[in-house]
């Protein structure tokens, strides 16, 4: 599945970032859960940017921290990008295929007097942190082993950098704008663990300069990492990305969108029957706008996209929006790519069978039209039963108000007259049933109302001639006999 790694760091001139101007992304999610939809907004708008700007979409893995990181958080990761549509120029790559670099260029500011060996234990760490709290003191690292000068530590010993001291370090953010931090405030971070393992921020850097990233663009909750990274890349000799942070998604209670606010997995929204592009559109809308225009295209976002309209502020999900999304591309999308989306949905409500029996073209007639009355493909394969099963169950309520004994000639005379003829067609249909209405002198609705609870159980279905075109002749027969003797025996 992984392409080696080897060779984003050499060859095809991709470590010094692809020609001049020429914008690289990435997205670097940890593989230690599901995707969550915050971060395929994080990964939509990188590939937007990227689409546009015609530069790359780079797709890594930062999978270091072994004991949160499994295979099948990648493939879930992979799965969900996957399935929104977000294709990727280089990757999927793992950080622990580049181990080996890691150590080198940390080694290399060691070398150069720009890191250290620290000793301290783990529990002399909390021991000192606890104690700057109760001081009201900055809880970092002290720099306790700093000027030690320890070349070849005895024991366990993990390399931090020598983090600035003086000075700020200030951030043209492409969506905040001009953000400044005091270099007083950082403290020495690890940059090599004692097992070996390079830190988050460490790593980061490395990969960014060595894939010749030209913007950064994350999750604001990354922020504070930034003025920790960007002496790291000023240590290494590396160019310095762009950053832009993006805000957080909030739930309705103005707090971190969680799973009290409803799914928060790319893939749960798969299996609650949305579509792909409906969630991107909602994705993207989350956050960023070109005026009042709520629907996109790909071509249309691909175009428009620019971090300039993207808002500063927590964006709130919204339920209810997405759902009208979604409703709106089923109700608008093309027929046969709705009909091809609601195949899996139709097996797991055990259908399948039904549908591979049925006619040729019965899922594009089924979608035209039950599209219109429904939010979710799961809703619509919910529908199909109706059409597919031999037997429904008929609301009570419905049939006691118009299958009655008074309305039996004339369905009897309907059934009839469509048994009799050999055009099953809708035209036929039509004609045969204002023949009826004629005859017997009743309005539409005193006809209608008992054939379509006779036919779908309920008051409320599509047009009758498409009901009976899906449910197919000898079903739609079938079910206005039963629903005649149901009428007449009043109940």
């Amino acid at each position: 599945m992984f392409r080696d790694s080897g060779a984003v760091d050499q060859g095809r001139g991709v470590g010094k970032g692809g020609p001049l101007g020429f914008v690289r992304v990435r997205f670097a999610p940890s593989p230690t859960g599901y995707l969550h939809i915050g971060g395929v907004r994080t990964a939509l708008f990188n590939w937007l940017f990227a689409r546009r700007e015609k530069g790359a979409f780079i797709l890594r893995i930062e999978d270091t921290d072994q004991s949160r990181s499994t295979e099948e958080a990648i493939c879930a990761i992979v799965e969900g990008l996957q399935w929104v549509g977000l294709d990727w120029d280089e990757g999927p790559l793992r950080q622990t295929d580049r181990m080996e670099l890691y150590r080198q260029h940390a080694l290399a500011l060691f070398e150069q007097g720009l890191a250290y060996w620290c000793v301290c234990s783990a529990e002399e760490l909390e021991a000192r942190r606890k104690e700057a709290q109760a001081k009201g003191l900055q809880p970092g690292y002290d720099g306790r082993c700093r000027d030690r000068g320890i070349a070849k530590p005895s024991g366990d010993a993990a390399l931090r950098f020598k983090a600035p001291r003086d000075g700020q370090t200030v951030i043209e953010d492409l969506i905040k704008g001009r953000v400044v931090f005091e270099n007083s405030l950082l403290d020495d971070l690890i940059i090599l663990r004692s097992n070996g393992y390079p830190t988050y921020n460490f790593s980061v850097v490395v990969d960014d300069a060595l894939m010749g990233i030209t913007h950064v663009v994350r999750g604001d909750d990354h922020l504070t990492n930034t003025p920790r990274q960007i002496p790291l890349f000023q240590a290494l000799g590396f160019a310095i990305p762009r950053f832009g942070h993006l805000p957080m998604i909030m739930g309705a209670d103005k707090t971190r969108l969680s799973k009290r606010h409803g799914a928060t997995s790319v893939l749960a929204y798969r299996e609650m029957g949305y579509l792909p592009d409906a969630l991107v559109n909602y994705l993207v809308r989350l956050g960023w706008s070109h005026g009042d225009q709520e629907i996109f295209s790909l071509a249309e976002l691909i175009d428009k996209f620019s971090f300039d309209h993207v808002q500063k502020s927590a964006a709130v999900f919204n339920p209810e929006k997405l759902l009208w999304m979604n409703a709106q591309y089923i109700k608008n999308g093309e027929q046969k790519r709705i009909a091809e989306l609601l195949l899996p949905f139709l097996e797991q409500a055990g259908l399948g069978e039904a549908v591979k029996k049925a006619p040729t073209g019965w899922a594009e007639r089924f979608v035209l039209a039950l599209r219109e009355r429904s939010q979710t493909l799961v809703e619509m394969a919910t529908a199909a039963g109706t059409y597919l099963r031999d037997e429904i169950e008929i609301d009570q309520a419905a049939a006691t108000k118009f299958l009655t004994q008074v309305i039996v000639p004339s369905l009897e005379k309907l059934t009839g007259r469509i048994e009799a003829s050999s055009d099953f067609a809708v035209p036929a249909l039509d004609q045969i049933f204002k023949q009826v209405l004629e005859e017997d002198g009743l309005k539409m609705g005193q006809l209608a109302q008992p054939v379509r609870v006779a036919l779908t159980g309920r008051t409320a279905s599509p047009g009758l001639f498409e009901v009976m075109e899906l449910l197919g002749r000898e079903r739609t027969l079938a079910r206005l006999r039963k629903g005649i003797e149901q009428a007449k025996a009043g109940k």
